[in-house]
């Protein structure tokens, strides 16, 4: 398994450097770069959660072990790491305003992110899988809701705000019947 998690890490990451050339190459300004980067990168972790939550759900559903959980916890945990690079770089380089109240939560859930992957097999209380799920998506939403209203100086809204909003509660609401559905005999 960590065979595969190391070949989809490192794909991963070769994506994101490219979004990075990309984006170096396109843009006259080095604040722009970063800001576009942290952007769609966000968004590659944004699916990386999905697939990683609905291996858990499928995996819990029919009581096997999290071997995908983890595979894709483990890519989703790196990739946000570069991710939150590229999002310090585009605070500090656009001279954002940062806001502590604000990014505690934000700051809690990439904790939670780079931590779980390494404990995830050791967890046996399923609540504490769901608290680690709802709250990252919880965030994320939040996040989406916020560029909704306008409160990220150069983000503006976009229709894949609408869309991962949708998506969160879409898994938030599916999480219930996939778990806790009675199985036919």
């Amino acid at each position: 398994m960590a065979n595969r998690s190391d070949q989809f890490i490192f794909i991963g990451v070769f994506i994101e450097l490219i979004l990075f050339v990309f984006f170096f190459y396109f843009n006259d300004a080095i604040e722009d770069v970063f800001r576009l980067s942290a952007r769609y990168t966000g968004r590659i972790s944004f699916g990386l959660y999905l697939l990683m939550f609905y291996h858990f759900l499928n995996e819990k559903s029919k009581g096997t072990s999290l071997q995908n959980t983890y595979l894709w916890g483990m890519v989703f945990c790196v990739l946000h790491i570069i991710h939150f690079a590229y999002l310090s770089a585009a605070v500090y380089l656009n001279d954002l305003p940062i806001i502590p109240h604000k990014i505690a939560g934000g700051f809690l859930a990439y904790l939670a992110i780079v931590i779980y992957p390494f404990y995830m097999m050791k967890i046996k209380r399923l609540g504490i899988h769901l608290i680690y799920f709802y709250y990252v998506g919880f965030v994320m939403a939040m996040t989406f809701f916020a560029r909704i209203r306008g409160e990220f100086e150069g983000a503006p809204q976009s229709s894949f705000h609408y869309f991962g909003i949708v998506l969160i509660i879409s898994f938030f609401l599916y999480c219930p019947y996939a778990l806790f559905k009675t199985k036919k005999t």
